[in-house]
């Protein structure tokens, strides 16, 4: 057993933010894993609520307002460069208004946005590993297998570490 597994995870949002049928990544350049895009998102703060901080990390990264969050998953992530375990709860919701700045140059080169069918790699682990499970379990979930879809649903797909649905 390693020293940092009995370590409390840490809690981040993911916010995917659509424009009509495309997505906002940004190309992140911090430690934890380099050169690879990623949604926005950041820490949940205490005594904040999962939409609140997705609002508020949108905004703080990006400098747009968002409209229509709903949460959408999660992911279960070991980091082992960081050396954390990382529980990413996902945020589906759609760009309202301003432009978008990289507000963060710290931790984001440039952001962007792609068609959800053609997102660039490498992406970031949570996201990475999100759309493998939602991919692997879109035989029995008919919407998982296209994001959008997924978006546009009332459903909400749980990842458990393994990859199996809850």
């Amino acid at each position: 057993m390693t020293e940092h597994s009995n370590a409390r995870p840490v809690i981040g949002v993911g916010v995917l933010v659509w424009r009509n049928k495309q997505l906002l990544l940004g190309e992140r350049i911090d430690k934890k894993q380099v050169n690879c895009w990623q949604f926005p998102g950041g820490h949940l703060e205490d005594n904040e609520s999962v939409i609140a901080c997705a609002r508020r990390e949108v905004m703080e990264e990006t400098g747009i307002k968002v409209k229509n969050l709903r949460h959408l998953g999660y992911t279960d992530d070991q980091f082992e460069v960081a050396q954390k375990k990382y529980i990413t709860l996902l945020v589906s919701c759609e760009y309202d208004s301003g432009e978008v700045k990289v507000l963060e140059p710290e931790k984001c080169a440039r952001w962007q946005w792609f068609d959800y069918r053609s997102l660039p790699s490498p992406l970031f682990v949570p996201i990475s590993h999100y759309l493998a499970q939602i991919t692997a379990v879109s035989q029995s979930v008919k919407v998982a297998g296209d994001l959008y879809a997924l978006h546009c649903s009332s459903r909400v797909l749980t990842v458990a570490p393994s990859g199996e649905r809850r």
